[in-house]
């Protein structure tokens, strides 16, 4: 198999709802550039903690937004971009949660941040010209 790029795109409202969308396009994506379906549960966790993110946090209530999910892949890696035009927020300055502490007095949010970082291999954060770009990148071993 030559190292040909693979490239979609999916464009969402910032909605909740939306995140319906998500899953079947990434099982399409799955069979139609034969990912291994074991990295899918873990790619479908990291979009959502990433994608709710960003409409419950980097979007006002009452704006209409889109938020691009780009997929590219190539070779034993998928490398998935969001963006959008939200608030600047940077998820991976985001403190480890103390996940010793309980639950009550644990403070809210970094735990998608955590889960994110856990279950893709590399997660990048950059601004650029009013837009937030989060990478999320996830590697795949053949033999599995």
């Amino acid at each position: 198999m030559g190292s040909s790029q693979k490239y979609k795109r999916l464009d969402i409202r910032n909605d909740i709802q939306e995140l319906n969308r998500v899953v079947p396009f990434l099982d399409q994506l799955q069979e139609e550039w034969d990912l291994p379906v074991s990295v899918i549960p873990a790619i479908n966790l990291a979009l959502e903690e990433a994608l709710s993110n960003i409409i419950f946090y980097g979007i006002d209530p009452g704006i209409e937004e889109e938020i691009s999910i780009e997929f590219k892949a190539e070779g034993n890696c998928l490398n998935i971009i969001l963006s959008d035009t939200g608030k600047a927020f940077d998820p991976t300055q985001n403190m480890e949660p103390d996940l010793d502490l309980p639950a009550e007095v644990r403070p809210i949010g970094g735990l998608g941040i955590f889960l994110i970082r856990k279950m893709m291999d590399e997660v990048s954060y950059e601004r650029i010209n009013g837009t937030n770009r989060l990478v999320m990148v996830k590697h795949w071993d053949n033999n599995k």
